[in-house]
């Protein structure tokens, strides 16, 4: 098994005839997601790498209801930040129930919204500013990867589950662990944005209860409490596999952000030693450098 995205989960495109659109069809197609449909205003009729496009997401879902043989589980959003809010919530309201917002700078006020439709219809989504989600040999949706070729090479399927807040460290973490010779379940990174989805507590629970995952690795960063929830659902007994984490951010002071608009600390709170203190507190390993990651993670599987 593996969390959010399997060769079975039938997949749409939101901005599938854009540039970006095409460029990561071709990587999820080539990677062997099972996209059943693309969507953009005004080019339904239109066919992308092979793709049928579609008007409107509903008009989509019908189609993979008659020739894919059921609903569309997960919206691949690829279209300008300010159209992303119209685009999420079409996607839910046609009974989507995983949505994963790629671009970067939506409006916090329109992720807001995204939420609230989300949880009116029983819904969830990934980011905004997401680099996606890949469960390696099976499918990946985004643009974890960049092309097919380099997603096969670099990300070896395995039993270690890679949560994290930097795009580029959710590659770097899972290549290194490869490198390493372990496999990871799936890599979900989870977003830079102040307001988000699906969180790091949020995917440690869905690990939790994936049989394939045997250790949860976390590439956290100040700011925000993600790190520090999942710390407590640790404590409470709710996560119950190994947790690896390394804390970005370390020499940061207070109101300095640290690459993402997520990774603020304000008040005394989100800080690098608070996050640290609190997974160490409730068992996680933390360690001191990115580069002791896969070592850490090959003792705690291998029970040293």
């Amino acid at each position: 098994m593996a969390i959010l995205i399997d060769e079975t989960k039938r997949v749409i495109i939101q901005g599938i005839t854009g540039r970006e659109g095409q460029a990561r069809t071709k990587l999820m197609l080539g990677y062997g997601t099972n996209v059943v449909a693309g969507c953009t205003p005004g080019k339904g009729g239109e066919e992308v790498q092979g793709v049928p496009v579609f008007d409107k997401v509903e008009q989509a879902m019908a189609h993979s209801r008659e020739h894919a043989a059921g609903d569309i589980d997960i919206s691949v959003v690829l279209v300008p930040a300010r159209f992303v809010k119209g685009a999420a919530i079409e996607a839910i309201e046609a009974g989507v129930k995983l949505v994963v917002l790629v671009p970067d700078r939506v409006p916090v006020w329109d992720a807001m919204e995204i939420a609230a439709a989300a949880k009116d219809h029983d819904a969830r989504f990934v980011g905004p500013n997401t680099l996606g989600v890949i469960s390696p040999g099976k499918a990946v949706v985004g643009m974890i990867g960049g092309r097919a070729e380099s997603a096969k090479a670099w990300f070896k399927p395995g039993n270690v589950g890679v949560i994290s807040r930097s795009g580029g460290m959710s590659s770097s973490t899972a290549y290194y662990l490869g490198r390493a010779g372990i496999g990871c379940s799936t890599i979900c990174h989870v977003g830079g944005d102040s307001v988000l989805g699906v969180r790091i507590p949020d995917a440690a629970l869905m690990f939790e209860n994936d049989p394939q995952t045997d250790a949860i690795v976390i590439f956290g960063e100040i700011g925000g409490s993600m790190e520090e929830d999942l710390a407590r659902l640790m404590i409470e007994g709710k996560v119950t596999k190994p947790v690896v984490a390394y804390i970005g951010g370390k020499a940061a002071k207070e109101g300095t952000r640290f690459s993402h608009a997520g990774a603020i600390i304000e008040g005394g709170k989100g800080t690098h030693a608070g996050k640290v203190e609190a997974l160490e507190a409730a068992g996680a390993t933390v360690v001191e450098s990115f580069g002791d990651l896969p070592g850490a993670v090959g003792s705690v599987l291998g029970g040293d």
